[in-house]
């Protein structure tokens, strides 16, 4: 599982900042996060390919998390696309970019699809025999959705030293790597514990911006790999929190450390501060596993 930050401040594009958008590659899908301003430009500096990405996931419809997006949908169109796009997000979002592309006569050669959200609690978005995307009701301004990506259990995993001790018939490997005994031809029984170990853990992650401090999101994303959660503010600036709908750094480590989640990667920062550092050095008097987000950043687990 792997996580390209492209942008992770709030508000305003910088020359040196890009607002929210990141990569999520999981089991063999790659996956577009937020779409703010200069994502396209993100997306080629970190070398990921434009046709790779077939699902786009939207939080919510403030500009710096989806102002990028009609950019990207005409630059596939002049790119010669011819996969179908899915787009999930709030309703409106058809409306928003639809209008955009009739304006500038720009309509798609290849089939665009919209998966509008409504609903105030987790409802699953997407799945596939890979993965599963569930949405994570979120509390701000606006209607706002976080997402968790969660890897099926896969297979498991054929132990041939043990497998070779019997006579059978490689037809059988797959039934057995899906776990089933084998019986032999004459008669025994042989356990599928004795011939396969289990499979790699599935990992997961869960994305959380924009939000206030809200702990009935914990039971959703509880003992995921990774969790994404925003830190618009430092302490010192905790009092703007309830008015903008946005979380400090201590009170994500919290929800970190309440759902027992394995890493915690902060973002979402206010442009006011100087040195990002410091919300990692709060963080880290609740949580201890806490990464800084920041533009072009790549985490591997």
């Amino acid at each position: 599982m792997k996580v390209t930050i492209l942008g992770c401040y709030s508000a305003t594009p910088r020359t040196f900042t890009n607002p929210t958008s990141q990569v999520l590659e999981i089991n063999n899908h790659i996956f577009l996060i937020d779409c703010g301003e200069g994502t396209q430009v993100e997306l080629r500096r970190n070398k990921i390919r434009f046709s790779r990405i077939n699902h786009i996931f939207i939080s919510h419809l403030h500009g710096d998390h989806f102002y990028g997006l009609v950019g990207l949908v005409s630059t596939f169109r002049m790119l010669n696309r011819e996969n179908p796009l899915h787009i999930y997000g709030p309703e409106g979002i058809k409306e928003a970019i639809t209008l955009q592309l009739k304006l500038s006569n720009s309509w798609t050669d290849y089939p665009l699809h919209f998966h509008e959200l409504t609903s105030e609690d987790s409802q699953v978005v997407f799945e596939d025999d890979k993965v599963i995307v569930s949405t994570i009701p979120l509390q701000h301004r606006i209607y706002c959705n976080g997402f968790l990506f969660q890897e099926k259990l896969g297979d498991r995993k054929l132990l041939m030293s043990k497998v070779l001790n019997y006579d059978i018939d490689k037809v059988y490997y797959k039934s057995i790597k899906k776990g089933k005994d084998v019986i032999l031809d004459d008669g025994r029984i042989i356990p599928n514990s004795e011939l396969t170990d289990d499979p790699a853990p599935a990992k997961s992650y869960a994305f959380c911006s924009d939000t206030k401090y809200d702990e009935e999101k914990i039971p959703l994303i509880q003992d995921v790999t990774t969790l994404y959660h925003e830190s618009t503010f430092l302490e010192s600036h905790k009092y703007l929190c309830d008015k903008t709908g946005h979380s400090t750094a201590i009170e994500a480590a919290k929800i970190a450390k309440k759902a027992n989640v394995k890493n915690l990667i902060l973002g979402h920062y206010s442009t006011r501060y100087g040195n990002i550092e410091l919300f990692k050095e709060e963080a880290q008097t609740v949580f201890e596993n806490v990464e800084i987000g920041d533009d072009g950043k790549v985490f591997k687990y």
